[in-house]
């Protein structure tokens, strides 16, 4: 007996020794993990500061949602507060029902798993608590197989436990549904339910919740756009946990469980959505780099770019901001990774409203540029250039191409490529409808897309420089060319022009009742030639004398070269710099005809000044940056200086109202049905229309006392144009942009933009405006003008 109880007391003290070894052994396995001396393990520093890549968001002054950058993630983070309560109880009971009642480790859970391990038990569920799952996504694992990854396990069990003592529950749970990736492109719960339901996260209805939920098991095997019915059944089983946790009632469950998906796919794409030239105008903005004089060209062209833009990066804080500004951590700011919230100076429905206006317009001339084309030898280019240099324009564009860079890299030879360019294929190609599939040979897809006329809108309050629409062109994605402010593709501006001309006139004291001799006038140029400034056409008052308000409501040149003859080109040149553009002028005779090319960004910051009394104020698109905790990093504002005196500003608008009263303006008060979507204004605008030689360009610049305004309108090339100048003058392409803009923004009461507005007269004005006695078409009937521009 004492033997058996002396054998009995060794095994005792074996069993202790072992069990106590095990624990020995288990304290230091978990510390060597813990320690990092088994592989990866997370600082506090990191515990406490995860990385999250996270989209930069662009809002609109009216704080609505433009778009986002971001090149492998497009996430945003929500806040525990945005998460409507029966989400988080859908998560908690499907994913962790002890989630509030462990630290961590759900040790009943482990039995859990364990005991349907044996049994064989599929449904008995997992035994990773929330925070294990997050550990997992914060610090993903590298390798799944063998030893690695039981040690890889054990490693979340401390990770998940170190979060528990770092974060709330709540901040779990918000850390989690930010952190898992729902496929399409939509990383975190706020990106998801804008993606699948373009839904905001507090409008989430509770089965939509329940479906989201039910992704997190497995996103791509549930994925609610390809395989609608296993989405319903699984979250169907998202509401049964809801149902067996006591989340909700059985007649809620029995309600819900009946609704379908409703599904609304919405995938966050550049390319898509509203203003995306002014979202990469801003990118491109933003992550410029400090200007080199060797990353520029040697030509003419070149050396203008590198001089505009050494300007911007000394002058312009927005210019290469993220390169300009260091984060804490010493990097510079990432603008795909960093999660800042820019807030623009866009207004969503101003944007919304010039979007639309170029196409309504576009869709009614596009036909008619179309009509013209076929009749030509070269579609689409004029007649005016040669079989060879239209073909050296498609040969570049080809060479240009996707489809050519795919097949060369294939092997292709070039008579190959030649010869697939003009076999017909299925494309897709925009249209004013939408996109479409068509059968078409890449050749003649390249045709169709030069034929494509385009037209860009800019909008901007004078007063604060806030510029409140941008539209770069049409059919972004095919046509990515920024006309707004591209410093590459500027476009000659017409008789937009002349109104320069005629402040240096106003400044220097005379009048818009001035009567002038309304003859040719020759000049000497500096090699010793002359140039004579000819009217386009003739009329009943060659030879007489006018007054400098008619010669510029109808674009008379030869009153215009009168006005320059008075003065000198540097004169007008230096005006022209003073009201802010920036662009290479050449100050010649020739130059109020508007030969120098400039962008409409230029153009309506220029006629801003007239709108604002004479005070320059430089547009801004932003007005402050955050990060994405809400912290203030930058605020911008506008650069202001007086360009030129308060009278003179008001006589050019009282000059440039006469455009639009009796000019080639006029269709913007007119009466005519015709003229009906964009004509009728009870109140004059101030403005002035533009055509450039052969029509190759439509110009309207105009304004109110509140907001200025402007638009072009042509085709990528010059030589794609119209053949007639009834259908090709800027007040044709143009100004119904103008015209049908301002018909929406007026109509919309909650914008505040006066309809009936007047020009504050300056208090002592000096000067004559009443021109009723001279002006020798004061007493004639309202009439369309026939031409409005360049010769």
């Amino acid at each position: 007996m004492e033997a058996k109880s002396n054998k009995f007391g060794i095994y005792l003290k074996i069993m202790w020794g072992l069990t106590l070894f095990s624990v020995f052994l288990a304290i230091i396995f978990f510390w060597l993990i813990s320690a990092g001396k088994l592989g990866f393990m997370p600082s506090f520093d990191e515990l406490e500061n995860p990385k999250n890549l996270v989209a930069t968001e662009i809002i609109t002054s009216d704080g609505k949602l433009l778009g986002k950058y971001y090149k492998s993630e497009n996430r945003t983070l929500a806040q525990y507060p945005d998460l409507e309560p029966y989400l988080v109880s859908a998560l908690v009971a499907t994913e962790d029902e002890r989630f509030y009642k462990h630290s961590g480790i759900d040790i009943r859970g482990l039995f859990r798993v364990f005991k349907g391990v044996i049994t064989r038990d599929l449904s008995s569920g997992g035994g990773s608590t929330i925070s294990q799952q997050l550990s997992k996504l914060l610090f993903p694992r590298e390798d799944n197989s063998g030893i690695k990854f039981l040690v890889r396990k054990f490693r979340e069990w401390v990770i998940a436990v170190k979060l528990e003592r770092s974060y709330t529950k709540e901040e779990i749970i918000t850390m989690y549904l930010n952190k898992f990736e729902f496929i399409h492109g939509a990383f975190g719960v706020k990106v998801a339910a804008q993606t699948y339901f373009n839904s905001s996260l507090d409008s989430l209805q509770m089965h939509q919740a329940a479906l989201l939920v039910g992704m997190l098991k497995n996103p791509f095997l549930y994925n609610p756009v390809r395989f609608e019915d296993r989405a319903l059944t699984r979250r169907n089983v998202v509401l049964a946990q809801m149902l067996k946790n006591r989340y909700i009632n059985r007649a809620q469950f029995d309600s819900i469980k009946t609704l379908p998906l409703d599904i609304d796919f919405n995938r966050s794409e550049l390319k898509s959505g509203m203003a995306p030239y002014f979202r990469k105008y801003l990118e491109r903005t933003m992550i410029a780099s400090k200007p080199l004089r060797e990353n520029y060209g040697s030509s003419a062209l070149s050396q203008q770019r590198y001089l505009e833009d050494s300007l911007a990066w000394y002058n312009d804080p927005l210019y290469g901001w993220c390169n300009k500004n260091i984060k804490p951590d010493g990097e510079p700011y990432d603008l795909y990774k960093d999660g800042l919230k820019i807030y623009t100076t866009i207004n969503y429905r101003m944007q919304q409203y010039a979007e639309q206006a170029v196409e309504d317009h576009l869709k009614l001339i596009q036909p008619q540029l179309d009509a013209q084309v076929r009749t030509l030898r070269n579609p689409p280019f004029s007649n005016d250039i040669s079989t060879d240099e239209a073909n050296n324009i498609i040969n570049a564009r080809v060479r240009q191409s996707h489809r050519y860079k795919a097949l060369k890299q294939q092997g292709l030879t070039e008579e190959q490529i030649k010869k697939a360019f003009a076999t017909p294929d299925t494309i897709i190609v925009y249209t004013w409808d939408g996109y479409k599939d068509t059968i078409m040979s890449p050749l003649d897809s390249i045709k169709y897309y030069l034929k494509h006329l385009s037209s860009s809108f800019m909008a901007m309050e004078p007063a604060s420089g806030a510029v409140r629409a941008w539209v770069g062109g049409s059919a972004y994605g095919f046509t990515e060319i920024d006309m707004v402010r591209s410093s590459t593709y500027k476009r000659q501006v017409g008789s937009t022009c002349k109104p320069f001309l005629y402040t240096l006139a106003m400044q220097n004291g005379l009048s818009p009742c001035q009567q002038v001799p309304n003859v040719e006038q020759t000049f000497i140029l500096d090699d010793g030639t002359t140039w004579t400034a000819k009217n386009s056409s003739k009329t009943d008052y060659d030879g007489k004398m006018v007054t400098l308000r008619w010669g510029l409501s109808n674009s008379v040149n030869q009153i215009s070269a009168w006005v320059m003859k008075r003065y000198n080109p540097e004169s007008m040149k230096g005006v022209m710099q003073r009201m802010g553009v920036y662009s290479d002028v050449p100050a010649v005779p020739s130059m109020f005809l508007g030969t120098a090319e400039i962008t409409l960004y230029e153009m309506v910051a220029a006629y801003g000044v007239f709108a604002n009394k004479g005070v320059y104020t430089s547009p801004i698109v932003v007005t402050r940056i955050e990060d994405k905790n809400g912290n203030l990093l930058a605020s911008f504002s506008p650069r202001r200086h007086d360009a030129i005196d308060e009278q003179t500003a008001y006589l050019m608008t009282n000059l440039l109202q006469n455009v639009v009263r009796e000019g080639t303006g006029l269709r913007l008060v007119s009466k005519y049905e015709v003229f009906k979507d964009y004509g009728g204004f009870a109140v004059p605008f101030a403005g002035k229309t533009g055509t450039t030689q052969d029509q190759s360009d439509g110009w309207f610049v105009g304004y109110t006392p509140e907001l200025v305004a402007g638009t072009w309108t042509g085709a990528n090339y010059r030589s794609i144009r119209f053949n007639t100048i009834s259908l090709g003058q800027g007040s044709n392409t143009a100004l119904p942009v103008f015209g049908r803009f301002f018909k929406k923004v007026f109509a919309d009461s909650t914008l505040n933009y006066n309809d009936h507005f007047e020009f504050e007269r300056p208090e002592n004005l000096s000067v004559d405006v009443d021109c009723f006695d001279t002006n020798p078409i004061n007493n004639q009937q309202e009439q369309i003008p026939a031409f409005d521009g360049f010769w």
